[in-house]
C-alpha cells in the first residue's frame, strides 16, 4: 500500500511540474530616466570577461567587479548590463533566500558606479537541456559549411524560443543548454518577484 503511495505521489509531482509555467527574464529598456549598465571591468579599468557568468557554474572571483553607470538615471533592482548579465539589488538576494534557492543560484558581489547599496551579479548555477525546438518560432543549427566544427550541431540562433516543462524537473533558475544568452525562471519566481514589487524586471512566458 505504501508502495502505491509512494507512486502516486510522484506521479502527482511530475504532473505538477509539467504544468508549470516558466519565463524568461529580461529588464525593462523603457523605464523613463533608467540608468544602464555598461561592462563591468577589474580595479585597472580592464574589461572582464562577461561569458563566464552565462556557463551556470560556481565561480571563485578574484578582486572587485565594478560596473560603469552610463548614462546615469533611476537605478533598477534588476538590469542587465550592456553584455546582458543580471546585476541585482540585495532585495533581490533576501528574496531568493527565503524562497529556498540558494543551491541554484550564486550572488556575486559588485560595486556600482554611485551606489552605496550592495548588488550582485546573479549567476545561475544550473544549464538545462530543455529548448523544444518544434515549438519555437525557429531553430538554427551550426552546420558543417559553416566553417565552425566545434560548433557543429549547437544551436546557431533561437527565435521565439520555448521550453520543455517535462526536462525541467525541479529547476525554478536556470539557462537553457545551447542558447546561454537566456535565463530562464519558474511560474514560482516569476511571481514572486512581482510579488515583491521587484524594479526593471518584466517578463515573456517561453
Amino acid at each position: 500500500m505504501y508502495a502505491r503511495l509512494y507512486t502516486q505521489q510522484a506521479r502527482y509531482a511530475e504532473a505538477m511540474m509539467a504544468q508549470m509555467k516558466y519565463y524568461k527574464m529580461y529588464d525593462d529598456v523603457y523605464v523613463p530616466g533608467r540608468w544602464h549598465l555598461r561592462l563591468p571591468v577589474d580595479t585597472q579599468g580592464e574589461w572582464i570577461d562577461t561569458w563566464q557568468f552565462n556557463e551556470g557554474r560556481a565561480l571563485d572571483i578574484k578582486g572587485p567587479i565594478r560596473f560603469p553607470v552610463r548614462p546615469k538615471g533611476i537605478a533598477l533592482e534588476f538590469t542587465l548590463c550592456s553584455m546582458g548579465n543580471p546585476v541585482v539589488h540585495r532585495r533581490v538576494v533576501s528574496l531568493f533566500e527565503r524562497l529556498g534557492l540558494k543551491e541554484e543560484v550564486q550572488f556575486i558581489p559588485v560595486e556600482v558606479e554611485g551606489q552605496a547599496d550592495p548588488w550582485f551579479i546573479l549567476n545561475t548555477l544550473q544549464v538545462i537541456r530543455c529548448i523544444d525546438d518544434a515549438r519555437c518560432e525557429e531553430v538554427l543549427y551550426w552546420q558543417p559549411e559553416d566553417n565552425r566544427p566545434d560548433k557543429v550541431g549547437q544551436y546557431r540562433n533561437v527565435r521565439g524560443l520555448k521550453v520543455d516543462p517535462e526536462k525541467i524537473g525541479g529547476a525554478h533558475i536556470f539557462r537553457p543548454w545551447g542558447w546561454l544568452v537566456v535565463l530562464v525562471v519558474s511560474e514560482y519566481v516569476k511571481t514572486a518577484m512581482e510579488a515583491e514589487s521587484i524594479t526593471g524586471i518584466k517578463f515573456i512566458e517561453v
